[in-house]
């Protein structure tokens, strides 16, 4: 049955499979291992995961492409659904390692509520935009340091990284791709009011911090200037400055003001 990928859904199929080998010796799969997967597609990755560990979740929100993956094997489970709407915290049994080909246009924002919505996955194993990928675990003050890279390396740390040619999709995309993993690590125990933090403070990250973090309603500026002081850091700093720790002692300086009821929503998309 041939499939036309959808444009609107980011769709870019895994069509060659010599790419799998690759996938699986990042993600360090093992017979006891339960995958969620994102966006299966054709299910050629889905076939491949199914071979090799306990249970795949594969969440799929095309439902043409549910007569592609009913054979995917006796242990692959398939939600029809928006991933970044479907409770994936209710997957039974809970998830340890989320291996996916990611559609180009959820990719951040999965992988930033997978950091605290998903407590269970150890491990990723992710292919997305070459331009994600790099954003993941770039240094400060480096041009694609935003909030998904303090977020990311606040929870985790990179295992793995390999580039991906355009020709293993279909259709081809017009932007490189690449394979990224990275493993959990101690999440900080105010992670909630940090992400707050670190999402209001690179909503203009062109602004000062103060700026920034009044214009998105968490603290007014003064405020914010006493806590960057606490810190060590000069009213003038803007968040591409700051290391992902330096937003955890933000974040604490801050106190209270973080947890106000008309603080801005940490469940957006962080850049």
């Amino acid at each position: 049955m041939s499939v036309s990928p959808k444009k609107e859904l980011g769709q870019h199929f895994l069509v060659d499979e010599n790419l799998l080998g690759v996938i699986g010796r990042l993600a360090e799969l093992a017979p006891d291992d339960v995958v969620l997967e994102i966006g299966p597609g054709l299910g050629v990755l889905t076939r491949y995961l199914a071979a090799r560990v306990a249970r795949v979740h594969a969440v799929e929100v095309d439902a043409s492409l549910e007569p592609h993956l009913r054979d995917a094997g006796p242990n692959v489970e398939l939600h029809l659904g928006d991933a970044l709407r479907l409770d994936l915290a209710a997957l039974a049994p809970d998830a340890t390692k989320l291996v996916a080909n990611l559609p180009y246009n959820v990719a951040a924002p999965l992988l930033v509520e997978s950091l605290d919505g998903l407590p269970g996955i150890r491990l990723w194993c992710v292919m997305v935009q070459r331009e994600v990928a790099d954003r993941l675990f770039a240094a400060p003050a480096a041009k694609p340091y935003g909030a998904v890279s303090v977020l990311v390396q606040l929870a985790a740390e990179r295992t793995g990284f390999h580039p991906v040619s355009r020709t293993v999709f279909r259709p081809r995309p017009n932007v490189d791709s690449a394979l990224v993993a990275f493993r959990r690590t101690e999440l900080p125990p105010d992670f909630g009011r940090v992400k707050q933090v670190v999402t209001a403070a690179f909503a203009h990250r062109r602004k000062t911090l103060p700026n920034s973090l009044a214009l998105a309603g968490l603290a007014d500026r003064e405020r914010a200037a006493e806590a960057l002081a606490a810190i060590g850091r000069s009213p003038a700093t803007r968040a591409e400055a700051l290391a992902p720790q330096e937003f955890v002692a933000l974040a604490r300086a801050l106190g209270g003001e973080t947890g106000r009821e008309d603080a801005p929503d940490s469940g957006g998309s962080p850049a």
